[in-house]
């Protein structure tokens, strides 16, 4: 299993991804899932891939090599907004699904895979989207300025109370954090280094990178902090007038 969220704020994005590539207990492996396509000043480019991985380094290989590549068909760099930039994504996952989805499925395996897109290209906003196996999307909306991927409820109810389009870039990227404590507490298949990544509107260039560690002292401070919090906001609400 695997954690990946996108946020959309009014300040910018925010991206994360766990590292963690689960086939059973005892076949645990460590494969990145953020990946970023960027012309600093021109456009920025990122990606969080989940589902199954020979799809997804398929349709990231294929980006890779065809970025800059001004006589190749679905070239990132020729994109002239975020929504061409995300059909070229789509039709990219179309092409392995084609190529080798039935293939894949003959061997009894899922060959699903879905993208968590999101960048800017200069003379457009910034802009997230979910894109699916099939390679149709939906974009992310002032009411649901969010998207996740993989093991998504344990890490769901936090997102829901605190992002808002209003929320500051450095507090959305602190509550994907705490997202993912929230899913790394209860379900083991996730987990670290978690790649992070903030890109502020109107840059046209990363903002801030980082990859965290289980043992990082911001993300352990962090999960302390909030466990603590929890259980003060807890005891402080009042115990239910029930006979017992």
């Amino acid at each position: 299993m695997t954690y990946c969220v996108g946020i959309k704020v009014n300040e910018g994005l925010v991206l994360a991804s766990d590292s963690r590539t689960n086939a059973g207990v005892d076949l645990v492996s460590i494969f990145r899932k953020m990946f970023v396509f960027d012309r600093p000043g021109d456009r920025m480019f990122a990606l969080l891939t989940t589902g199954n991985l020979s799809v997804t380094q398929s349709v990231v290989s294929i980006l890779s090599r065809r970025f800059g590549d001004t006589g190749a068909v679905h070239d990132l760099t020729a994109a002239g907004s975020m929504f061409d930039a995300a059909c070229i994504v789509g039709n990219v996952m179309r092409e392995v699904q084609d190529r080798d989805g039935p293939a894949i499925r003959t061997v009894g395996v899922d060959s699903g895979a879905s993208v968590i897109f999101a960048g800017q290209v200069r003379g457009d906003g910034a802009r997230l989207y979910q894109i699916y196996t099939p390679g149709n999307f939906v974009e992310a909306t002032p009411e649901t300025p969010y998207f996740q991927n993989g093991e998504v409820k344990y890490g769901k109810p936090v997102l829901d109370r605190v992002i808002r389009p209003e929320t500051s870039l450095i507090d959305a990227a602190k509550c994907a954090l705490v997202s993912f404590d929230s899913t790394m507490r209860s379900n083991m298949s996730v987990g670290p280094p978690i790649d992070v990544l903030l890109y502020r509107t109107d840059t046209f260039e990363i903002g801030h990178r980082a990859s965290l560690e289980a043992d990082d002292p911001y993300f352990s401070a962090l999960s302390a902090k909030w466990s603590e919090s929890l259980n003060r906001a807890f005891l402080s609400v009042e115990d239910p007038d029930w006979p017992i």
